[in-house]
């Protein structure tokens, strides 16, 4: 099967939780653990990124209502989206909720900032009070801010050092409170969440590391003679504690405002559709808001206007730019007939339309639905940072301890204090969080990149497996071709009775009377070329071989060879002709006038202009390229030779296609799918990787886990291409988190203390967890910049 488009089992449904108070991979992999335990869910993925849960379950066994409690019961909050709103209504209050985390997380970050300057500054004097001349100062940083800040800050504020100890203690302690209280209150509500649910999270880490911190300094403040007996400096973390919570605030902080970027694709697609529109009523032109729209209302668009729904159009011409959902940088044509897209942005003209799919059925709900889904999915890769996070918290308390006891039996100065400092840096140093950020940053700035190249990609799964691809299999009609015959060629007979335009009105104004493809193609080229048409006399239809009639007095023959042959019309002068059209792949279509041979066209379905420069960059990224068509052979391969495709499979039916797919993947090779129509669903489906393009049919679009809105093979290639860059992003990201931890957590325990004197301090431990996981997003946002 298709890489992401498996369907659930028969009978099972499907729902979408938002999950509230998620902070790391850790609390992801609870929540996933616990869903997928619970009676009756068949899959659950849960997204960090996206704060939700999506769920497969069986309505017979399980209810959403109980699976909100499965996920309640691990600590969590969680609910169900308003179904009033659509995806494009979700995704703006998914915004707004971000702008307003963001916010709040700056403001505690600033205010935490300044109280752990000024409780650093406060602290100075204690540690250079008499106190501490019994005992030992064994935090590097702030012995080099003492080293550093002590005698200017003497010179500046000898008040300072008169006000009495005590006096400072207690007000460090007070203002500690304060902050922990306020700014860091979540990590301690979290953690004891998660506590009483028998678990542990990166809060947990946090809460442990500046609870400790805190305590010992409030021992250190209510009896310092217990340390000075014992040889001890009465040192207070008090600084520590709140630079830590500041400093992890402001990491997440900008992670809050990177992950937002990582949605900018999303957000912008969200924001296109116009508030109001112009409706007529009651035949005056009123403006409504787009959500009053009706289905068969009239709506009016002025020149430039943002289209606000999808319709079809009544009357009126112009050209529409839709770059903004499919890429194309050129304006589309519109006339009466044709169906437009809401949020499209109209020309010069003025068009009426009506209204046709609305609200949660548009193209662009749709759209923003799909990539919503997209960003919720999981790569793979993934799962290797899920196994880690499962067990990464109580691996890391385990070594906290461990190094607690280590500096304790072997330090030969302060040891407690030594042991508790270097205990306190492991637990704050540890993070989760880039792991659990790795993946799910780069496949929301991927799929957010794809849309704004219109390519539509399904899934972290989909994603993953593009940049694996070996083989890509191209059907023909609609895929290397446009999908509907065009005339290509024309050649007049020697001497023959008509000039060239003389010829299209007189064919045109009698295939207008026919219902064969071939004849629309036929009447679209005359009217292109400005030919006036009418009605045609007398019109009759030969079954397999053309049409007669009198146009204006004139009688015509238009068809085969056949047809000639019953009137006895000698072809031989345009023979050589027919012939080479046959050959490129070409049907060949007589016109006689009056009994004398005129003229020759060549019908055939025309390769997209961009065909044979996509195929040569599949091939460029190492793909090899096969044409596969239920057409003759002769005409696949006459399509191939235009476009550079040396391996052709003509002749087959939908079921023979999936048999060639499989027969490509028995070979060992990872293969994808391009189609556009019913009978490409199924090898879509088929194929490793099934990829549709725009413009084809829905069944078609659904088998598919990529959608190329263009309707251009080029967005395959760029599919392939930005799957591979993203694979490389997410292999980068994670490798950076993993050893980030490893390399980070040993130094924090002391391990390059005995051979190079270095201890990491606790507030410099905290600095560098925050920096970690801000660099893994931004190293994400990279792809926002990446071009085919």
């Amino acid at each position: 099967m298709s890489a992401t488009t498996e369907a659930p089992p028969e009978g099972s449904s499907s729902l979408t939780l938002t999950v509230e108070g998620m902070t790391c991979a850790a609390c992801q992999s609870r929540v996933q653990r616990a869903l997928q335990a619970a009676p009756g869910v068949v899959d659950a993925t849960v997204n960090l990124m996206m704060g939700n849960a999506a769920i497969a379950f069986d309505p017979a066994r399980t209810s959403p209502e109980a699976l909100i409690a499965a996920v309640e019961a691990t600590g969590y909050g969680a609910g169900l989206p308003d179904p009033a709103q659509g995806a494009v209504e979700a995704q703006a209050a998914h915004d707004e909720a971000t702008i307003v985390e963001f916010r709040s997380l700056r403001t505690r970050a600033i205010v935490s900032g300044i109280a752990g300057v000024i409780a650093m500054l406060v602290s100075m004097p204690l540690m250079a009070g008499p106190a501490h001349a019994h005992g030992v100062t064994v935090d590097p940083f702030m012995r080099w801010v003492m080293d550093g800040l002590t005698p200017p800050l003497q010179a500046a504020m000898p008040w300072l050092y008169q006000v009495s100890p005590t006096v400072l203690s207690w007000g460090l302690l007070a203002l500690t409170a304060v902050i922990m209280g306020w700014a860091g209150r979540h990590f301690y509500v979290r953690a004891w969440a998660a506590f009483r649910h028998h678990s542990a999270d990166m809060n947990t880490l946090v809460a442990v590391g500046t609870g400790a911190a805190f305590l010992y300094s409030v021992l250190a403040t209510v009896s310092p003679e217990t340390f000075i007996s014992r040889g001890l400096a009465p040192d207070v973390y008090y600084e520590a504690v709140i630079l830590i919570i500041a400093f992890i605030l402001m990491g997440n902080a900008f992670e809050a405002r990177a992950k937002r970027q990582t949605a900018s694709a999303l957000r912008a697609l969200a924001t296109l559709q116009p508030p109001v529109a112009t409706v007529m009523r009651d035949g005056e032109p009123i403006e409504v808001p787009v959500a009053e729209v009706r289905q068969g209302d009239e709506v009016v668009v002025r020149p430039g206007e943002r289209i606000p729904v999808d319709g079809t159009v009544l009357r009126g011409s112009s050209a529409v730019d839709e770059a903004m959902l499919t890429g194309e940088s050129l304006p589309v044509p519109k006339v009466a007939g044709d169906r437009v897209i809401g949020a499209t942005i109209n020309g010069t003209g003025t068009l009426a339309l009506t209204a046709t799919t609305l609200g949660a059925d548009s193209v662009l709900s749709q759209i923003v639905a799909l990539m919503r889904s997209a960003q919720s999915s999981r790569a793979p890769i993934q799962r290797l940072a899920d196994r880690i996070s499962g067990v990464f918290v109580p691996v890391v308390l385990s070594l906290a301890i461990v190094t607690f006891a280590t500096w304790f039996v072997l330090a030969e100065q302060a040891p407690a204090m030594r042991a508790f400092a270097a205990s306190v840096a492991v637990l704050i140093i540890a993070c989760p969080c880039a792991m659990g950020l790795a993946v799910p940053t780069a496949v929301m700035v991927a799929t957010g990149k794809g849309a704004e190249l219109g390519v539509l990609i399904k899934g972290g799964e989909a994603l993953q497996r593009a940049g694996d691809l070996t083989t890509i299999v191209l059907d023909k009609t609609g895929t290397v071709t446009e999908g509907k015959p065009a005339v290509t060629d024309l050649h007049l007979a020697p001497g023959g009775p008509v000039l060239e335009s003389e010829l299209f009105q007189l064919v045109g104004s009698l295939e207008r009377s026919s219902q064969h493809p071939l004849a629309a193609a036929i009447v679209t080229e005359a009217t292109n070329r400005g030919a006036v048409l009418v009605e045609a006399e007398g019109f009759a239809s030969i079954t397999g071989k053309g049409a007669q009639g009198v146009v204006q007095g004139r009688a015509l023959l238009v068809g085969n060879a056949a047809l000639l042959a019953d009137w006895s019309v000698d072809v031989a002068p345009l023979a050589a002709e027919a012939a080479a059209l046959a050959d490129r792949g070409r049907t060949p279509v007589f016109v006689v006038v009056d009994g004398a041979l005129a003229g020759l066209l060549g019908v055939a379905d025309p390769v997209r202009a961009t065909s044979s420069a996509a195929i040569a960059r599949l091939r460029d990224l190492g793909l090899d390229v096969v044409l596969l068509t239920g057409d003759t052979a002769a005409t696949a391969a006459a399509i191939a030779r235009e476009v550079g495709i040396t391996q052709v499979v003509a002749g087959v039916l939908p079921e023979g296609k999936v048999r060639e797919i499989e027969r490509l993947q028995g070979e060992g090779r990872v293969v994808a799918m391009v189609g556009d129509g019913i009978n490409d669903a199924p090898a879509l489906a088929r194929a490793d990787i099934g990829i549709a393009m725009g413009g084809g049919t829905d069944v078609a679009v659904e088998a598919a886990d990529v959608a190329l809105l263009r309707g251009d093979l080029t967005g395959a290639a760029d599919a392939v291409a930005l799957s591979r860059r993203t694979m490389a992003t997410m292999r980068q990201n994670l490798f950076w988190a993993f050893a980030y931890n490893v390399v980070g957590i040993p130094i924090a325990a002391g391990l390059l203390y005995p051979t190079f004197g270095i201890l990491l301090s606790p507030i410099i431990a905290s600095a560098a967890m925050a920096f970690s996981s801000v660099s893994v997003v931004g190293n994400s946002l990279r792809l926002r910049g990446w071009t085919p």
